[in-house]
Protein backbone atom coordinates (compact mmCIF):
# COMPACT_ATOMS: atom_id res chain seq x y z
CA UNK A 1 0.00 0.00 0.00
CA UNK A 2 1.32 3.36 -0.75
CA UNK A 3 0.83 6.34 1.72
CA UNK A 4 -1.85 8.68 1.23
CA UNK A 5 -5.42 8.64 -0.70
CA UNK A 6 -5.14 8.06 -4.69
CA UNK A 7 -7.04 10.95 -6.70
CA UNK A 8 -9.91 8.19 -7.23
CA UNK A 9 -10.20 7.86 -3.58
CA UNK A 10 -9.95 11.46 -2.97
CA UNK A 11 -13.26 12.34 -5.38
CA UNK A 12 -14.83 9.20 -4.03
CA UNK A 13 -14.44 10.63 -0.34
CA UNK A 14 -15.43 13.82 -1.42
CA UNK A 15 -18.73 12.10 -2.73
CA UNK A 16 -19.38 10.54 0.47
CA UNK A 17 -18.45 13.98 2.84
CA UNK A 18 -21.19 15.54 0.73
CA UNK A 19 -23.59 12.40 2.00
CA UNK A 20 -24.27 11.14 -1.59
CA UNK A 21 -26.28 8.15 -0.95
CA UNK A 22 -24.72 6.51 -4.19
CA UNK A 23 -21.37 6.69 -3.37
CA UNK A 24 -22.45 5.09 0.30
CA UNK A 25 -23.70 2.54 -1.77
CA UNK A 26 -20.76 2.27 -3.52
CA UNK A 27 -18.67 2.15 -0.49
CA UNK A 28 -20.66 -1.08 1.08
CA UNK A 29 -20.24 -3.23 -2.81
CA UNK A 30 -16.48 -2.49 -2.53
CA UNK A 31 -15.60 -3.17 0.88
CA UNK A 32 -18.36 -5.57 2.34
CA UNK A 33 -16.39 -8.68 1.76
CA UNK A 34 -13.66 -7.81 3.07
CA UNK A 35 -14.96 -6.00 6.06
CA UNK A 36 -17.27 -9.17 6.20
CA UNK A 37 -14.43 -11.51 6.22
CA UNK A 38 -12.51 -9.95 8.70
CA UNK A 39 -15.17 -9.74 11.33
CA UNK A 40 -16.22 -13.75 10.33
CA UNK A 41 -12.77 -14.41 11.21
CA UNK A 42 -12.20 -12.30 13.77
CA UNK A 43 -15.53 -12.70 15.81
CA UNK A 44 -15.67 -16.58 14.65
CA UNK A 45 -19.73 -16.74 14.74
CA UNK A 46 -21.92 -15.29 11.50
CA UNK A 47 -24.28 -12.76 13.11
CA UNK A 48 -21.79 -11.45 15.23
CA UNK A 49 -19.55 -10.68 12.61
CA UNK A 50 -22.89 -9.39 10.77
CA UNK A 51 -23.77 -7.07 13.47
CA UNK A 52 -19.90 -5.68 13.36
CA UNK A 53 -19.59 -5.56 9.40
CA UNK A 54 -23.12 -3.04 9.99
CA UNK A 55 -21.44 -1.02 12.18
CA UNK A 56 -18.46 -0.68 10.65
CA UNK A 57 -20.23 0.93 7.77
CA UNK A 58 -22.36 3.38 10.27
CA UNK A 59 -19.52 4.29 11.64
CA UNK A 60 -17.59 4.93 8.19
CA UNK A 61 -20.46 7.14 7.40
CA UNK A 62 -20.34 9.00 10.20
CA UNK A 63 -16.84 9.14 9.84
CA UNK A 64 -15.56 10.30 6.92
CA UNK A 65 -15.43 14.15 7.32
CA UNK A 66 -12.24 13.08 9.85
CA UNK A 67 -10.75 10.93 7.30
CA UNK A 68 -7.46 13.30 6.49
CA UNK A 69 -5.99 10.90 3.21
CA UNK A 70 -2.95 10.17 5.22
CA UNK A 71 -3.45 6.95 4.52
CA UNK A 72 -5.26 4.63 1.90
CA UNK A 73 -9.22 4.36 2.13
CA UNK A 74 -8.73 0.64 2.50
CA UNK A 75 -6.22 0.95 5.24
CA UNK A 76 -8.33 3.16 7.53
CA UNK A 77 -11.52 0.86 6.90
CA UNK A 78 -9.59 -2.37 7.95
CA UNK A 79 -8.25 -0.26 11.07
CA UNK A 80 -11.94 0.65 12.11
CA UNK A 81 -12.84 -2.77 11.51
CA UNK A 82 -9.88 -4.42 13.67
CA UNK A 83 -11.06 -1.83 15.95
CA UNK A 84 -14.73 -2.74 16.37
CA UNK A 85 -13.87 -6.46 16.31
CA UNK A 86 -11.76 -6.42 19.31
CA UNK A 87 -14.17 -4.24 20.85
CA UNK A 88 -17.15 -6.49 20.32
CA UNK A 89 -14.70 -9.27 21.37
CA UNK A 90 -13.82 -7.46 24.84
CA UNK A 91 -17.48 -7.17 25.61
CA UNK A 92 -18.71 -10.27 24.39
CA UNK A 93 -16.30 -11.74 26.89
CA UNK A 94 -17.29 -9.73 29.67
CA UNK A 95 -20.97 -10.62 28.94
CA UNK A 96 -19.73 -14.51 29.01
CA UNK A 97 -20.87 -14.37 25.31
CA UNK A 98 -22.58 -17.69 24.27
CA UNK A 99 -20.39 -20.49 22.34
CA UNK A 100 -18.98 -19.36 18.60
CA UNK A 101 -20.33 -21.90 15.59
CA UNK A 102 -17.43 -23.12 13.69
CA UNK A 103 -16.45 -20.67 10.80
CA UNK A 104 -17.89 -21.89 7.74
CA UNK A 105 -17.37 -20.86 3.95
CA UNK A 106 -14.44 -18.79 4.78
CA UNK A 107 -11.18 -18.96 2.91
CA UNK A 108 -8.94 -20.03 6.06
CA UNK A 109 -8.32 -23.02 3.72
CA UNK A 110 -5.77 -21.25 2.03
CA UNK A 111 -3.52 -21.72 4.96
CA UNK A 112 -3.50 -25.51 4.53
CA UNK A 113 -3.40 -26.15 0.70
CA UNK A 114 -1.96 -28.48 -0.45
CA UNK A 115 1.14 -28.44 -2.31
CA UNK A 116 1.17 -28.71 -5.77
CA UNK A 117 -2.31 -31.31 -5.34
CA UNK A 118 -4.61 -29.35 -7.14
CA UNK A 119 -7.24 -32.26 -7.61
CA UNK A 120 -6.96 -34.40 -4.05
CA UNK A 121 -8.10 -37.53 -3.23
CA UNK A 122 -10.82 -38.36 -1.27
CA UNK A 123 -9.25 -38.75 1.35
CA UNK A 124 -6.66 -36.16 1.61
CA UNK A 125 -9.67 -33.98 0.83
CA UNK A 126 -11.38 -35.50 4.43
CA UNK A 127 -7.72 -35.18 6.15
CA UNK A 128 -7.40 -31.55 4.86
CA UNK A 129 -11.00 -30.49 5.86
CA UNK A 130 -10.40 -32.13 9.58
CA UNK A 131 -6.81 -29.78 9.69
CA UNK A 132 -9.03 -26.55 8.23
CA UNK A 133 -11.50 -27.28 11.07
CA UNK A 134 -8.30 -27.17 13.90
CA UNK A 135 -6.78 -24.27 12.64
CA UNK A 136 -10.34 -22.26 12.42
CA UNK A 137 -10.72 -23.24 16.39
CA UNK A 138 -6.72 -22.46 17.10
CA UNK A 139 -7.44 -18.81 15.75
CA UNK A 140 -10.31 -18.55 18.13
CA UNK A 141 -7.94 -19.86 21.25
CA UNK A 142 -6.11 -16.48 20.40
CA UNK A 143 -5.84 -13.20 21.97
CA UNK A 144 -7.37 -10.84 19.54
CA UNK A 145 -4.30 -8.94 19.06
CA UNK A 146 -2.78 -12.01 18.00
CA UNK A 147 -5.56 -13.13 15.92
CA UNK A 148 -5.79 -9.99 13.62
CA UNK A 149 -2.22 -9.87 12.79
CA UNK A 150 -2.29 -13.23 11.53
CA UNK A 151 -5.81 -12.84 9.94
CA UNK A 152 -4.21 -10.10 8.08
CA UNK A 153 -1.03 -11.40 7.24
CA UNK A 154 -1.74 -15.23 6.25
CA UNK A 155 -5.23 -14.54 5.03
CA UNK A 156 -5.50 -11.37 4.04
CA UNK A 157 -2.05 -11.62 2.57
CA UNK A 158 -1.15 -7.76 3.52
CA UNK A 159 2.25 -6.59 3.77
CA UNK A 160 4.05 -5.86 7.53
CA UNK A 161 3.72 -2.17 6.58
CA UNK A 162 -0.08 -2.17 5.71
CA UNK A 163 -0.53 -4.10 8.88
CA UNK A 164 1.83 -1.37 10.49
CA UNK A 165 -0.92 1.27 9.32
CA UNK A 166 -4.25 -0.74 9.91
CA UNK A 167 -3.23 -1.52 13.56
CA UNK A 168 -1.10 1.63 14.21
CA UNK A 169 1.83 -0.07 15.91
CA UNK A 170 5.47 -0.33 14.48
CA UNK A 171 6.20 -3.32 12.27
CA UNK A 172 8.56 -4.62 14.65
CA UNK A 173 5.57 -5.43 16.82
CA UNK A 174 3.72 -7.13 13.90
CA UNK A 175 6.12 -9.14 13.39
CA UNK A 176 6.74 -9.86 16.76
CA UNK A 177 2.63 -10.78 17.40
CA UNK A 178 2.82 -12.81 13.93
CA UNK A 179 5.62 -14.81 15.21
CA UNK A 180 3.79 -15.45 18.75
CA UNK A 181 0.44 -16.08 16.75
CA UNK A 182 2.02 -18.51 14.42
CA UNK A 183 3.57 -20.63 17.17
CA UNK A 184 1.00 -20.59 19.61
CA UNK A 185 -1.44 -21.41 16.29
CA UNK A 186 1.49 -24.41 15.03
CA UNK A 187 1.04 -25.72 18.85
CA UNK A 188 -2.38 -25.92 18.58
CA UNK A 189 -2.70 -27.30 15.55
CA UNK A 190 -0.18 -30.33 16.51
CA UNK A 191 -1.27 -31.06 19.76
CA UNK A 192 -5.12 -31.38 18.36
CA UNK A 193 -3.81 -33.27 15.52
CA UNK A 194 -2.24 -35.50 17.41
CA UNK A 195 -5.15 -36.22 19.60
CA UNK A 196 -7.51 -36.57 16.33
CA UNK A 197 -4.58 -39.27 14.91
CA UNK A 198 -4.74 -41.04 18.17
CA UNK A 199 -8.55 -41.47 18.10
Amino acid sequence: MTDGASPDDERFIERLRARDESAFAELVARYRNRVYGLSYRMMGHREEAEDVAQEVFVSLFKAIDGFRGESRLDTWILRITANHCRNRIKYLSRRHARSRQPLEDTEEGRLVEAAGASHPRPDQQAEGNELETIIRAGLLELDEEHRVVIVLRDMDHLSYQAISEVLEVAEGTVKSRLFRARAQLKSFIQSRYADRRRS
